[in-house]
């Protein structure tokens, strides 16, 4: 039995994988622990991992971050993704890793598993094996590593097709510009804990670990020349079954007409002009069924529907996407994997955090089209919606993945890994 302890800042899209992780650990017998943030206790819980809260200063809600971080709503592009790096990543990462050393000076562990966000596991890495336990990162976002073959992250773009590592250093240069406050920041606090600067940024913390096991294919990333040896490649680790009951309504998605669902999530769902009401104006007058989905809203806070739209809360994602014909989404990294799964072609809309990233590799990779707007007009969704539904390369290119995701090893690959690098006991890091 290995002893586990899985680190996730507390968001939403970060933490839902992990939970599957953490419950298909515990199901295979393994002692596991998780720590992140106080909202996610019962769901943690009831994986049967036990709960280990952030402190204070590194737990959050990200539903309310305007309200916490007023400015940053005016905030778009580079300088949004400068803002939240510094605010709610590298600010939080010194109580993160205390948080992981306090759980480990009570029980040891053979692993710690953690999102490229969770930077404190970055911290950990200052210590050398067997003083500490391997430290895996689990890539529930895009994979964000540096590389000369690549864009910084967050800036959406996909390998140029000439001069793409010339254009990539010039990037970089600006792009450190950009973010020189939050890595000035992070290297404060890794020298306060360690003596030292970070020997890396943000986010090429992965290059260090022991292992980084990507939750996806590699067809869905860009090729890097200079990838590390310890990257492994694991498929979608999203949860899978039908928990949501039937709508009544179901019956209408008999396959005489294109189903085309859309949805904003479970968090970013609070404005529907986002996503869902520009759709459902989209496609109004389209011989296709809009599958809407609130991510738990109540039904009423919805506008009222046109004839060819049905609703729902939620929806079985298992019954549901070999129906779809085109999956229409604010591009949500785990609900774009989702779907892929069932070879799905998809229409992912932009925004802030991951998302531009999430877009970019949707058109790069064929499976669909990008729209960079976070707030897209009807008249351009329905261009692309109809491109998508039309052009059978999309379902094609979407179906290849899915049969490469069909073949890739799931938690058994990431097992894999934590077994591999947990043969020799470990000892507890020294104390922060």
């Amino acid at each position: 039995m290995a002893s586990i302890v899985i680190g996730s800042v507390p968001v939403h899209g970060h933490v839902t994988p992990l939970l599957t992780v953490a419950a298909q650990f515990v199901a295979r017998g393994d002692d596991v622990r998780f720590v992140t943030g106080s909202r996610f206790a019962d769901k943690v819980a009831a994986t049967g991992a036990r709960f280990v809260p952030l402190p204070a200063e590194a737990d959050y809600d990200e539903r309310n971050l305007t309200g916490s971080f007023p400015q940053r709503a005016r905030l778009k592009g580079a300088r949004a993704i400068a803002f939240d790096i510094e605010h709610v990543f590298a600010r939080p990462a010194r109580a993160q890793y205390g948080a992981l050393v306090a759980a480990l000076a009570e029980q040891p562990a053979d692993a710690v598993l953690a999102d490229p966000a969770f930077v404190g596991a970055a911290f950990l890495l200052h210590h050398r094996r067997p003083e500490r336990p391997a430290v895996v990162q689990c890539g529930v976002l895009p994979l964000c590593i540096e590389s000369r073959d690549t864009a910084p992250f967050g800036m959406g773009l996909a390998p140029a097709r000439v001069l793409n590592r010339p254009r990539n250093a010039a990037l970089a240069r600006v792009n450190r510009r950009v973010l020189r406050r939050p890595y000035a920041l992070i290297d404060d606090l890794h020298r306060a804990q360690h003596g030292v600067d970070m020997p890396d940024t943000l986010v090429d913390w992965g290059r260090r670990a022991d292992a980084l096991v990507q939750f996806t294919v590699p067809a869905f990333e860009y090729p890097m020349s200079d990838a590390p040896e310890a990257l492994h490649f694991a498929g979608p680790l999203s949860a899978t079954g039908s928990q949501a009951p039937l709508p009544e309504w179901w019956s209408d998605l008999d396959g005489r007409r294109p189903v085309v669902h859309v949805t904003q999530g479970t968090f970013a769902n609070l404005d529907y002009e986002q996503l869902i009401v520009p759709t459902l104006r989209a496609l109004a007058d389209q011989d296709v069924v809009v599958a809407v989905t609130t991510g738990g809203r109540p039904l009423d806070t919805l506008p009222d529907l046109p004839p060819n739209a049905r609703a729902a809360t939620y929806l079985p994602y298992d019954e549901l996407l070999p129906r779809t014909s085109v999956f229409v989404t604010n591009g949500g990294y785990g609900g774009v994997q989702y779907a892929l799964r069932f070879g799905v072609p998809i229409v992912a809309t932009g925004g802030k955090e991951d998302k531009p990233e999430v877009g970019a590799r949707v058109a790069w990779s064929g499976v669909g089209r990008r729209i960079r707007s976070e707030y897209p007009s009807a008249r351009v969704l329905r261009r692309e919606i109809l491109a998508v539904l039309r052009d059978s390369r999309y379902r094609q290119a979407s179906e290849r993945l899915a049969a490469q995701m069909a073949a890739t090893p799931g938690f058994t690959g990431l097992a894999g890994v934590i077994d591999g690098l947990t043969e020799r006991p470990t000892r507890t890091c020294a104390n922060p």
